[in-house]
């Protein structure tokens, strides 16, 4: 059973032609997220659920059978709750986002199992070559997030679904815009941006050369001493 977004999201009614999952869980994450995040993120969030799933019908996988729809709807949904305010705290923004995941499943009722598969998904939406090879309810939120942000695999999708969902829930330079927010936390807080995080990777371009190490700075320094067997190959 599927039903259009509860209110408030008369904005998104819209988006009941895209048969959103209908629990009263999957109702209270959709609501969750859109009070914490910026707009942008939230349709973002939105529309890698869409792509994911998409995706997953590509594949011919169906829903309770190869996956089980509602985490993947969480996962996506809630992947980003680091990037609001209530969840920018001093980790990395995915570790973050899913903590703040995790407490609200929790606070639900929902298992320790389900909540482990959601908190998984979040934390590792930008580990490339690692979601992949995981569970479908954490491998299909990082490849619907991924699609959003980078068209990665567009080309699989139905022919017209992409404009569909982009009429719906318009990008506003979606890409640009999270980029920009991750800095901004990072630079306002540096212990969001380790140096070999994702986040630190952003961020190192916005400082000046050398502020933050690259892993040939940080083997240097090492306290075992370990010095380099040859120069590397240019």
């Amino acid at each position: 059973m599927s039903t259009s977004p509860p209110a408030p999201f008369a904005d998104l009614a819209d988006l009941a032609d895209f048969d959103l999952p209908g629990s009263v869980l999957a109702a209270d994450a959709l609501r969750f997220t859109k009070e914490r995040v910026p707009d942008f993120i939230f349709r973002h969030s939105v529309r890698s659920y869409l792509f994911a799933r998409a995706l997953a019908d590509e594949r011919g996988w169906q829903p309770g059978a190869e996956y089980d729809d509602e985490l993947v709807f969480l996962g996506c949904v809630l992947h980003d709750l680091g990037l609001g305010q209530e969840g920018n705290g001093d980790q990395r923004f995915e570790v973050d986002g899913a903590d703040l995941a995790a407490r609200f499943l929790s606070d639900r009722g929902t298992g320790k199992e389900r909540v482990a598969l959601v908190w998984d998904a979040i934390a590792l939406h930008t580990s490339d070559g690692i979601a992949s090879r995981k569970a479908p309810e954490i491998a299909l939120p990082q490849a619907g997030i991924a699609m959003d942000v980078f068209g990665r695999d567009k080309e699989r999708l139905p022919a017209g679904f992409a404009e569909r969902v982009h009429a719906a829930l318009p990008r506003a330079d979606l890409a640009y815009a999270m980029t920009d927010l991750i800095v901004a936390q990072a630079l306002s807080n540096p212990s969001k941006a380790s140096p070999l995080s994702f986040p630190g990777q952003l961020v190192r371009r916005h400082l000046p050369d050398g502020t933050l190490p690259d892993w040939y700075d940080i083997i240097a320094e090492g306290s075992w001493g370990d010095r380099p067997t040859a120069a590397p190959a240019g």
